[in-house]
């Protein structure tokens, strides 16, 4: 038996001690880790410090990921904390929709259950650490957790906290097992782990998602690239649509949820693109321009880099934004439809007939009307925190919070009925 099928099934054998809790011991295992990580704060900074001093070759949007300050750490106590005071979703009961009993004196019902045992591959995310073990712990599931090597001394200073805050409340600490083989090999090891991994979530780039799609065996909700879009309508509040551009694109650039393509009406550019395109030069915004949107932005002296076609397609993670001019709502539905990644989109539009077209048609996990498309986030979005944003059409699509790392099994209740 190998080190990773040990490690499996102590996973399970912990994922049933853990559904067999009751909340109130599951919510005292959040608040200790809270308590837990607060204390530790000082050693958990020092390995992220460790971390980024040796990561020398990241990416500019990977080493922000990696990185782990006071003010974000203290985001993901705030997450725990959110997390610990949502509702316990384990032991729910509904009738069907059609009602119960049924025609024979049948109750049924639909209860809400754990998934079993998770697996969750990510990069550069520390956070992610805490966050989906906060959320497995609350649902009743057990997590692997495996990192990339770039945060593997963070990792592990969090990971330490949240298994000696599962056996400080009584319960198997196994429940919660961070992977420590940085090698392709192991992530190989867990897409194939069938009958022992329930489902995987995978974290990360176009590299590791066709990774993923080539040896998956067991079920994979896939957290994928974000080419995220804000059309700006013709009748858009000029000063409203500045705002939202530039806080999508610009306040945490190399997240998911960033903004990657701008799309303007033709009759709204002439006066948008010039102030607009100043705003976000002054933020060190690199602007890929269709012919017309380069030519508005230019002649007001704002400079443009001629758009190739591979923009429209690409994950910058950068201060970099494509921008093009489209003749209608529909033109920019049907930009949309081919180049988004059923991530998030935005409208920008004073007409409810155009925000509420957009929120119907537009096939993304998060669509907004008159917002940042920053939003599309777990906390954000009252979630408390995420384990990630589900762009797979399975059981979840967008953030998945609680509610999203359970299923629900039939329950019937019955006085001696048989079938005929």
């Amino acid at each position: 038996m190998s080190a990773l099928d040990v490690l499996l099934r102590s996973a399970r054998r912990a994922q049933g001690v853990l559904s067999r809790a009751s909340s109130p011991q599951r919510a005292l295992c959040l608040e200790v880790l809270g308590a837990r990580l607060a204390a530790a704060r000082r050693a958990i900074l020092e390995a992220n410090r460790e971390d980024l001093d040796a990561a020398t070759e990241l990416s500019p949007a990977l080493r922000d990921r990696l990185t782990l300050t006071p003010l974000r750490l203290d985001g993901v106590l705030k997450a725990l904390g959110e997390v610990l005071a949502l509702e316990d979703p384990l032991g729910e009961e509904r009738p069907l929709p059609g009602g119960s009993p049924r025609p024979n004196g049948l109750r049924v019902y639909r209860r809400r259950i754990p998934l079993g045992v998770l697996a969750v591959i990510y990069e550069a995310r520390p956070n992610v650490t805490v966050e989906a073990s906060a959320l497995c712990l609350k649902s009743g599931n057990a997590v692997v957790l495996r990192g990339g090597r770039e945060a593997a001394r963070t990792n592990l200073a969090l990971a330490r906290e949240v298994r000696g805050a599962l056996g400080d409340a009584g319960l198997d600490p196994d429940a919660v097992t961070l992977l420590e083989d940085p090698s392709r090999d192991a992530v190989r090891a867990l897409l194939g782990a069938v009958g022992k991994v329930d489902l995987v979530v995978p974290r990360g780039g176009p590299g590791l998602m066709a990774f993923v799609d080539e040896h998956a065996r067991v079920p994979v909700i896939r957290h994928g690239q974000g080419i995220c879009h804000l059309y700006v309508h013709a009748d858009a509040d000029h000063a409203m649509a500045r705002a939202l551009v530039v806080n999508s694109k610009v306040q945490r650039p190399g997240v998911c949820n960033a903004l990657e393509t701008l799309l303007v009406h033709r009759e709204a550019a002439p006066q948008l693109l010039p102030s607009l395109g100043a705003a976000l030069r002054e933020e060190g915004v690199e602007l890929r321009a269709c012919a017309r949107s380069a030519e508005l932005l230019r002649a007001s002296g704002v400079p443009a880099v001629d758009a190739h076609p591979e923009d429209w397609d690409t994950e910058f993670l950068a201060l970099i934004l494509a921008v093009r001019c489209v003749d209608s709502l529909d033109d920019a539905l049907a930009h949309i439809a081919r180049h988004g990644t059923g991530h998030t989109a935005s409208v920008c539009t004073r007409d409810p007939s155009v925000g509420e077209r957009f929120l119907r048609e537009v096939d993304a996990s998060c669509v907004l009307w008159n917002a940042s498309t920053r939003f599309n986030d777990g906390g954000e979005l009252g979630l408390g925190a995420e384990l990630g944003i589900s762009t797979s059409r399975m059981h979840a699509f967008g953030p998945m919070g609680l509610r999203e790392l359970t299923a629900e099994k039939f329950v019937v209740r019955g006085e001696g009925q048989v079938r005929s």
